[in-house]
């Protein structure tokens, strides 16, 4: 019997990492069906714009290609409106609402999650204080918080099965929604990438410009140390970085994948301050054989290994299908800092730069095949074939 397959995804309007993760799916299922609360044609990858696409009222309303964000309080009852009469599966990719789609009792649900909605739990700050927005949505969103917040847990409820794109996700949908979920790390598109020994003396940054990224940290510790820092990426926050920006700061806008590859492959490391779910970007950076100096904290904790070594963690028993070292010897990959403040992104830098010669960069490189694209659409066709059986064989019962 051919099985009838639904892929969810929260919107599509450009290529992140989350619609490269969907892409997977789209080739996972190339007969199924895609739906989405808004959908931008042509600024998603052919691969996904191939499959027949269902967008909800939410795209024919005004500007809400590229303002969708500001439809926010529709979006639950958006995603809930579709119906899925008739699949066999549903797999959603939710960073928002899409693990709120409602299914028929008979239909399997598989959500992969890239985080709870952060804007309304523990990051409502960074994204709603006095300094990051208007008066008017400031109030709107306390005023939704709560109401939104109700229905994430709820919604949260109907999924069947929850696969995390890392502990730090999961820990955060056991905290939130009270659900346990599985762990299986984002692909990264390895085999594009090639060990460089190039190092043209200037550190990199490449990330969106908006507040809880941390851009401000490393312009400010960059200025403290006349440290050459490039910064790739656009975003709200970009004026502003551009005032703090001291003369050895560039802030270089937008830029095509095989232009971040050249900066990469030129770099002599690549600084990571924010606080991420996963963080694609840093092995991005380690497939071309370059240190990262990041943030002890969220997902770079579960990719990057650090100079001064660690206390084990549990993700590495937790992670599907992630194989673990078959040498007793250590190899790092970056360096952390421990606290959100220039002083302690300067003091990293420092212990980078004494002990740069221990960083290889064909080890770090070899680190990052595990996260290869290959291998991701490996487990997680595996993950969704086990989980879809489980549940037919519950139903039976």
């Amino acid at each position: 019997m051919t099985l009838r397959v639904a892929i969810v995804h929260d919107w599509l309007v450009s290529m992140r990492g989350g619609e490269r993760c969907f892409e997977v799916l789209c080739e996972i299922f190339p007969e199924a069906d895609v739906f989405t609360l808004v959908h931008r044609k042509g600024h998603v990858s052919p691969v996904i714009e191939k499959h027949t696409i269902h967008t909800s009222f939410v795209q024919r309303l005004p500007f809400s290609s590229s303002l969708y964000q500001y439809y926010l309080p529709f979006f639950p009852f958006a995603i809930e409106c579709f119906d899925l009469t008739g699949y066999d599966l549903v797999v959603s990719s939710s960073h928002c609402v899409a693990k709120g789609i409602r299914v028929p009792k008979d239909t399997h649900h598989l959500s992969y999650v890239y985080t709870p909605m952060r804007y309304i739990w523990d990051q409502f700050d960074a994204y709603f204080s006095d300094g990051q927005a208007g008066w008017l949505s400031r109030s709107g969103m306390k005023l939704l918080r709560k109401p939104l917040q109700r229905w994430d847990v709820a919604s949260s409820q109907g999924v069947h099965r929850i696969v995390a794109i890392s502990e730090h996700v999961a820990q955060r949908i056991r905290s939130y929604w009270g659900r346990e979920a599985a762990v299986l790390y984002p692909p990264v598109d390895w085999q594009s990438f090639a060990a460089s020994n190039q190092d043209e003396g200037f550190y990199l940054l490449v990330t969106a410009l908006v507040p809880y990224k941390r851009v401000d940290l490393a312009i400010e510790a960059a200025n403290r140390m006349k440290l050459p820092l490039k910064i790739i990426g656009v975003g709200q926050d970009e004026r502003r970085l551009r005032r703090l920006a001291g003369s050895s700061v560039e802030l270089l806008g937008w830029k095509s994948d095989s232009e971040i590859r050249q900066y990469y492959a030129r770099c002599k490391a690549l600084l990571f301050p924010g606080e991420e779910d996963f963080g694609i970007v840093p092995l991005e950076a380690m497939a071309c054989g370059k240190p990262v100096i990041a943030y002890a904290r969220g997902g770079a904790l579960e990719t990057v290994v650090s100079l001064v070594p660690r206390e084990p963690s549990a993700w590495k028993d937790k992670a599907m299908g992630m194989p673990l070292r078959a040498s007793d010897e250590y190899y790092p990959t970056g360096v952390f800092f421990d606290e959100q403040k220039p002083e302690s992104l300067v003091e990293a830098v420092e212990i980078f730069e004494r002990h740069q010669n221990k960083f290889d960069p064909e080890r770090i490189r070899s680190h990052v095949e595990p996260f290869d694209r290959k291998y991701f659409k490996e487990r997680m066709s595996q993950v969704i074939e086990t989980s879809l059986e489980d549940f037919r064989r519950t139903r039976q019962c």
